[in-house]
């Protein structure tokens, strides 16, 4: 691949503050694109907008709650006049919240589905809107969802989460079919990243310490890297190099998929 083989593409990227969104941002931006920044973190996301455009590269930050129809409207059309275009989405903003089954409270199960399912679908609705013959962009595109790896395996204390990045695996597989029948030229496949020492990773590993299925952190961690044959953590690196794989004329027949970038961890 290029080193600039997204040249002149336009890329919103949800999440894209901190973590794996900002290290997607990132990429992307190395390889060409333009890039907005979606987040409900004010101002760590123009700090990370400001990181990028250093570089020169035309960027910029929009606040955005993934499960609001309108912020997302506001977001794509922000995205469409400050980038010139817009023909990558990244949908990459989720929540873990840690519980054994047993314990689960409702509330913190609909704000999981409420952001890993809905802010997912409505980010699809408004891409294929913009980006389909006829939208504001109108030139098609290109759609990453990011999963998880807990969407494959049956790890405890994360059953809703898992659910939820199910439901992003198989939201992914009806768009891409509705957008290749539909004629939108937009692509949709999503990626299950591995687990990866961000701030969401290590509150997972400390969760499942204070529930009681590890000794500490270190125990947490170490029964990870021990089922994953590669032998390590993701690092975010390897699922924004993935992204950038799936976003660019590489991946031009490819849709519909769910790629693991885990290690092994899922097969």
């Amino acid at each position: 691949m290029s080193a600039k083989s997204l040249e002149g593409r336009k890329a919103l990227v949800t999440g894209g503050a901190r973590g794996i969104g900002a290290a997607i941002a990132q990429a992307l931006a190395r390889s060409g694109a333009a890039v907005m920044i979606g987040d409900i973190l004010d101002g760590v996301g123009r700090d990370t907008a400001g990181e990028i455009a250093k570089a020169g590269v035309k960027t910029g930050f929009v606040k955005l709650d993934v499960t609001d129809d309108a912020q997302w409207e506001r977001a794509v059309a922000a995205t469409v006049e400050t980038l010139g275009g817009y023909d990558i989405l990244i949908n990459n903003a989720g929540i873990e919240i840690t519980s054994l089954v047993s314990e689960i409270k409702a509330e913190d199960a609909r704000r999981m589905c409420d952001v890993n399912i809905v802010g997912t679908v409505l980010g699809m609705k408004h891409a294929f809107r913009a980006m389909r013959p006829g939208g504001p962009a109108g030139k098609g595109g290109a759609v990453v969802n990011i999963a998880s790896v807990a969407a494959t395996i049956a790890f405890p204390s994360i059953a809703v989460y898992s659910g939820t990045k199910s439901a992003v695996d198989r939201m992914t597989r009806v768009a891409a079919m509705e957008a290749g029948k539909l004629g939108f030229g937009v692509r949709v496949n999503c990626i299950y990243p591995g687990l990866i020492p961000t701030d969401m990773g290590l509150q997972l590993a400390n969760d499942i310490v204070s529930i009681g299925l590890a000794a500490d952190v270190n125990a947490a961690v170490g029964s990870v890297v021990e089922q994953t044959p590669l032998g390590r953590l993701a690092e975010v690196s390897d699922i924004a190099d993935a992204a950038v794989f799936l976003c660019s004329n590489d991946a031009r027949f490819i849709t519909g998929i769910g790629l693991p970038v885990d290690g092994g961890m899922g097969m």
